[in-house]
């Protein structure tokens, strides 16, 4: 090919790199910017909302009340906060442990997981309600109640996805192990779990939201019996004192922890997937 005919192929390819660089930039403008603009939008309609037709506080409080009252109540509030996020992620940190521990004995024996995986799918569809009054009565720390209901409800996903991918990998690289007379132990660390990596990360992001609902309601129940613990108490504290502004301020810190702990999770996973998962690859076009 001559370097005349190469020209308008490479005057081609330029401009599909520049529209190219064009959409991502327009892109990694929007992930931010879009979300932002719904949020600024939705403070605005509540907003007016409340103020035109005249709302009291005590059915609905408006934004500006509500952030008035995170202000003037951080000093309640942060300690509240830090008790529930120590609570969700030590939930989340022991669900991981377990999780992965016993996905990996159910893998390495079929006996263990006919034993002791009803037991597990028991724990999950046992309602943390009924469970957290009798954890309650048996012991003695009001943290450690909460810990265990915050744990049972992470548990599950971290357990179902870590076992599904352990049993993922590649027929065909597993026949090619067994050809080179690999050890079960290499098995394990060489195959199946860099398989079972996607699925750990994504049972890991239903588990940290799981594991907030669970610390929340534990303190629901907890908090009813006079324990005061971390945000869903303060919650609960308010609407007994009819403070609305309070109570949505606690509503909305622990939407945010929720945001914060799928956001983290989600760059954990982006992190460990990307050079080489095909869910993390960045497309071309």
């Amino acid at each position: 090919m001559s370097l005349t005919e190469t020209g308008p192929i490479a005057t081609v390819i330029d401009e599909e790199e520049a529209e190219r660089a064009r959409r991502d930039k327009i892109n990694r403008i929007a992930k931010w910017t879009l979300p932002s603009l719904v949020m600024i939008l939705t403070l605005l309609g509540w907003h007016l909302y409340v103020t035109i037709n005249e709302i009291p506080h005590y059915i609905l409080p408006g934004p500006l009340l509500v952030g008035k009252s995170v202000i003037e109540d951080w000093g309640l509030l942060w300690p509240a906060m830090l008790t529930t996020s120590r609570l969700t992620l030590l939930a989340l940190f022991f669900a991981i442990l377990g999780g992965v521990a016993l996905a990996v004995a159910f893998t390495q024996s079929k006996w263990a997981e006919m034993s002791f995986f009803p037991y597990a799918v028991i724990l999950q569809v046992t309602p943390v309600v009924a469970i957290a009054p009798l954890l309650q009565i048996d012991i003695d720390s009001a943290f450690v109640a909460a810990l265990i209901c915050a744990w049972i409800v992470a548990f599950f996903p971290i357990l179902s996805n870590t076992t599904i991918g352990l049993k993922s990998s590649d027929r065909n690289l597993e026949d090619l192990f067994t050809i080179y007379g690999a050890s079960r132990w290499q098995r394990l660390r060489y195959l199946a779990a860099p398989s079972a990596l996607p699925y750990l990360l994504g049972g890991l992001k239903i588990a940290g939201g799981l594991a907030l609902i669970g610390a929340v309601v534990a303190e629901f129940v907890i908090g009813r019996a006079g324990t005061g613990l971390g945000l869903a108490s303060t919650l609960l504290e308010a609407s007994y004192r009819f403070n609305f502004g309070r109570l949505y301020a606690a509503l909305i810190l622990i939407s945010a922890m929720g945001i914060v702990i799928f956001a983290v999770t989600s760059i954990i996973s982006h992190l460990a997937l990307r050079k080489w998962h095909e869910s993390a690859l960045k497309r071309e076009g």
